[in-house]
């Protein structure tokens, strides 16, 4: 990263792949998105992908995509961090979740720091972050945070996080993440050492 570079405001662009309006899933990467936009002194904005749902479907190539969703991919490819969730829906993210980053270009995400949340009717759906976003970004070789955040319904009331838990999990999430993300966007104390997640973080 340059000296013009860390002189810019960094960017947290969250990306909601609900399919619907109002989400659970937008509530909480929208939480997200402005908790790690204010530990990082940066900008937070969310993507929600429900409204580019028929732009995404519009043909199979990038170049058949309208302005709306090549606008939304590129803010998302040239974010300095990115926070994705997803409902569980038949054991893994939703389709549009996946429509979305299949036109994601296969190496704009390479070391990008990537956030991963999701929702689900209970804590049976939990290990939707592990076993399927963090494979997905994998792919992408994206640095993926180590601690995901996922939220039940009871997490909510009329699509607003209720839970103290819960926001205490996107706290800790935060904290954890914080020296790795300043070491990596190369704004933290030159002394400042990553900090990895232990046991009692879950």
């Amino acid at each position: 990263m340059t000296d013009s570079e860390t002189t810019r405001p960094i960017t947290v662009v969250g990306v909601s792949g609900s399919p619907t309006h109002p989400s659970r899933t937008t509530a909480l990467v929208a939480a997200a998105t402005d908790a790690f936009a204010d530990a990082l002194g940066g900008t937070a904005s969310v993507i929600e992908l429900a409204p580019l749902l028929s732009g995404l479907g519009a043909g199979a190539f990038r170049s058949q995509l309208g302005d709306e969703v090549t606008a939304a991919l590129e803010k998302v490819e040239s974010a300095d961090v990115v926070v994705v969730g997803s409902p569980a829906y038949r054991a893994t993210y939703t389709g549009l979740f996946k429509l979305f980053f299949d036109q994601i270009g296969q190496y704009s995400l390479v070391g990008k720091p990537i956030v991963l949340t999701a929702t689900g009717g209970s804590d049976r759906h939990a290990l939707l972050v592990e076993h399927q976003m963090r494979p997905l970004f994998g792919f992408f070789q994206s640095l993926t945070l180590p601690l995901g955040i996922f939220a039940g319904e009871g997490d909510f009331e009329d699509y607003r996080i209720v839970s103290d838990d819960l926001t205490a999990r996107i706290s800790t999430s935060v904290t954890r993440a914080l020296p790795l993300l300043r070491s990596h966007l190369g704004i933290g104390p030159e002394t400042e050492q990553p900090s990895f997640a232990r046991p009692d973080a879950f």
